[in-house]
């Protein structure tokens, strides 16, 4: 079978539901099915969703997809998932999932790792000595927000003992689906960047660090073993292969978090070639030879999908999930259902309002922030406010802030990069609005490129991942491999009204934040 032959099949696992698609070893989306699941927001930052519900979704999606016939089962030659980063689940010995997953916003571990982090002389409510020796090792440190995976680990240790007890192991999202469709207990470096325990200062031999892990008292047996993103695991259970439809002997490969393969997905491939991406949440990121620190605006330099390279990892909590929002809660328009391109109607809205929305200004930050402020209670607005404000500003105003929290967080990783990142390329949700592309354009003052179909980007980039583990093709390929559907460059008219935005957005959150801790604190003895 010749390499235009074979498929791959490429599971995003996402916020708000899993999407199985079938996608070439060249990068080309044939076919994809699409299953919701829920998200259960609990008191004091709880988010957690059920794992049994996301691996039903993944089969349902699965088999409806094959079914379809799109193209023939025996050219599906692998598997691969991209998950959600930081999201995690304890599994008994057998697989089986002791508890709901704790999902990447759940921010309830915080108190066990601001504990854990406090001491003389501290920054930014990190103790020195032990911040110094966590990022000379791991390039970072566990955040004081609680969401990382050592966080959840941490919460299901202290506020559930018996899960804790019983757990054979703590995966993140995308490791528990390869478990339950091979049967393996295992993670890649990347997916276990967050637990911050391995020692990454050779990218070519990254591994657990055991002093690390006495420290935080978690146990090492609990960790699975870990591999590169290309690693082949193994063929897909027969039990599952029935259950999805797929021929037998179908390999799977390990697969990155849903940073990395959107990164792969984009084709922003090589050092300092950068990707925005907009889905639920956003990020600004490129591929960088080197390892480095921001902590003072969580930004690091973490193991990425290809061996010896590093991404300059960062995250804004909220961003795509700010329209909908809008949507269901305050225009009251419905549920946007995942074969409707939202953007269609959002835009022909909000183009009616102009550059600037009448100075209404939106903040997203609808569940505390990460990048560049690591902030857990502050939280969202619509400032200036006026009796004329319309729909059409609101709207504007709720893809302005967006883009405005963006070039707050590209100026730092610019910085970081040491250099300008003068092309950006644009893929997620987001990137199907023709007038978000330009907005984020006018607002960065930078080139963005519209990535075609970019809400394919994890699934695109979870199948090159598997394509380059199988031997199919090679990293320096990819980014000849993906098509642009438009490029946006940046009007020197707005120029001034955006510029004149962001110093009063910057200045919002600096008015705003201790109001919002006062309000929004669960801590309160901290």
């Amino acid at each position: 079978m010749s390499i235009s032959d074979k498929h791959i099949l490429a599971i995003d696992h996402g916020t708000s539901g899993v999407k199985a698609s079938l996608v070439s070893m060249k990068g080309k989306v044939r076919d994809y099915a699409y299953q919701k699941t829920e998200m259960f927001f609990l008191p004091e930052g709880g988010a957690e969703q059920d794992p049994q519900e996301w691996w039903d979704a993944l089969i349902a999606a699965c088999r409806r997809l094959i079914e379809r016939g799109s193209v023939p089962r025996e050219s599906i030659v692998g598997m691969c998932v991209s998950s959600t980063f930081s999201s995690t689940v304890a599994v008994d010995k057998d697989g089986r999932h002791l508890m709901n997953a704790l999902s990447w916003m759940d921010s309830r571990g915080g108190k066990y790792v601001r504990e854990f982090m406090k001491g003389f002389p501290s920054v930014l409510g990190y103790h020195v000595p032990k911040a110094l020796k966590w990022i000379h090792k791991t390039a970072g440190g566990p955040t004081l927000s609680g969401k990382d995976d050592i966080a959840h680990m941490l919460l299901f240790q202290k506020e559930f003992p018996e899960v804790y007890k019983k757990a054979h192991k703590i995966l993140p999202s995308k490791d528990f689906f390869n478990l339950k469709l091979t049967g393996k207990f295992a993670a890649s470096y990347d997916s276990m960047t967050l637990f911050w325990v391995s020692d990454v200062r050779d990218p070519q031999n990254i591994r657990y660090d055991d002093k690390l892990i006495a420290a935080l008292g978690i146990d090492k047996e609990k960790l699975p073993d870990m591999y590169a993103s290309t690693h082949v695991l193994g063929p897909v259970l027969p039990e599952v292969a029935e259950a999805i439809g797929l021929p037998e002997g179908v390999m799977v490969v390990e697969g990155s978090p849903d940073h990395q393969c959107a990164a792969m997905g984009s084709g922003a491939v090589e050092d300092y070639q950068a990707h925005l991406y907009v889905g639920t949440s956003s990020w600004i990121q490129c591929i960088v030879p080197f390892k480095k620190t921001d902590i003072f605006h969580s930004i690091a330099s973490l193991p990425t999908s290809i061996p010896g390279k590093f991404s300059s990892v960062n995250e804004q909590d909220m961003a795509g999930g700010c329209l909908s929002l809008l949507v269901q809660n305050v225009l009251g328009i419905g549920e946007i259902k995942e074969d409707e391109n939202p953007f269609e109607m959002l835009t022909s809205i909000a183009q009616t309002s102009p550059p600037g929305a009448n100075n209404l200004i939106f903040t997203p930050w609808l569940n505390g922030e990460r990048t560049p402020v690591d902030d857990t209670t502050i939280r969202g607005c619509l400032f200036n406010l006026t009796r004329t404000s319309t729909s059409a500003d609101m709207v504007r105003a709720v893809m302005e802030g967006v883009a405005l929290n963006v070039r707050w967080s590209l100026k730092y990783v610019e910085k970081f990069a040491g250099r300008r990142l003068d092309r950006l390329n644009f893929v997620g949700g987001g990137a199907r609005s023709d007038l978000w592309c330009q907005i984020f354009a006018d607002v960065l003052d930078r080139t963005v490129r519209q990535v075609s179909d970019p809400v394919a980007a994890n699934a695109r980039g979870a199948a090159f991942i598997a394509a380059v583990g199988l031997g199919e093709i090679e990293w320096s390929q990819i980014p000849d491999l993906i098509q642009y559907r438009a490029t946006y460059t940046p009007n020197p008219s707005n120029r001034k009204t955006y510029d004149t935005l962001f110093k009063a957005y910057t200045d919002l959150y600096k008015a705003h934040k201790n109001i919002c801790k006062r309000l929004n604190s669960v801590d309160k003895n901290d």
